[in-house]
């Protein structure tokens, strides 16, 4: 009785962490999985690099404008969230390297391959977020401020 005893208790211990590693698997896989675009992933280095020559440089942030103004965001771009891209691509000029922007690079990777599949030359994605982690400064950019009410 007594070694059916240990021996049932051993087996729960062993069911325990069987289902203790599968719960952890699909996280660990998830982390594990290559991001979701083409798109090439600028370090902080190779953005100020392109940041140095701005007349052939295009910003295009994709985040929305709470995202802008409570993360904060580079001094000049142009901000085209990311559901109205495609119905923008007339008016984005060609003749530019583009870097595409979100928080963590992951809607900044999918813009750059909807523009590189498009014909723009895209130079590749980053988050403003990562950017800021890796040393890089980020301009805090306020909302404007509430108009008086008339009388």
């Amino acid at each position: 009785m007594k070694r059916m005893l240990v021996t049932g208790i051993a087996l729960s211990l062993l069911a325990g962490s069987a289902l203790a590693q599968q719960a952890a698997t699909p996280a660990a896989a998830e982390a594990a999985k290559p991001p979701a675009f083409k798109a090439h992933v600028l370090t902080r280095a190779e953005f100020d690099a392109l940041l140095a020559q701005p007349e052939t440089l295009l910003l295009i942030d994709v985040r929305r404008p709470d995202e802008l103004t409570g993360k904060g965001g580079f001094p000049v771009y142009l901000s085209i969230q990311a559901a109205d891209l495609e119905k923008s691509l007339a008016w984005i000029p060609r003749d530019r390297q583009i870097v595409t922007i979100s928080n963590h690079a992951a809607r900044a990777g999918k813009a750059a391959d909807l523009l590189a599949d498009r014909g723009f030359k895209v130079a590749g994605a980053i988050g403003a977020e990562t950017y800021e982690e890796q040393g890089g400064t980020l301009t805090k950019i306020a909302p404007p401020a509430p108009k008086p009410a008339t009388p």
